[in-house]
């Protein structure tokens, strides 16, 4: 099996960062370790999309070990397009308005 395209939505790159950096200047192994566990969920999610739960009709959701994150994406082809780097308290959602242009 191949592995799938996966692109950051605009927003979720934002996310991810903004998190990254609250965790990294409040202990910068917490930020190392987050960075880790997205690369892993993005690289786990690229080599078996189907593999996670759905989230809604059109999306679907990997939960992070460590972290109170969820990775949020849609698929498209051979493409994945993470659409939200999501804080589990956030209000569920927020980022369904996102476009994606495949």
């Amino acid at each position: 099996m191949t592995e799938a395209e996966v692109v950051f939505h605009p927003e979720a790159s934002a996310e991810y960062r903004e998190a990254y950096v609250w965790y990294a200047e409040h202990e910068p192994r917490a930020g190392d370790r987050f960075e880790q566990e997205v690369e892993s969920a993005v690289r786990r999610i690229g080599e078996d999309p189907q593999r996670w739960p759905k989230y809604d009709e059109r999306h679907r959701k990997l939960v992070l070990r460590r972290f109170p994150y969820l990775v949020i994406y849609r698929e498209h082809g051979r493409r994945i397009w993470i659409v939200a780097v999501a804080h589990g308290h956030r209000k569920p959602g927020y980022w369904k308005k996102r476009t994606i242009s495949w």
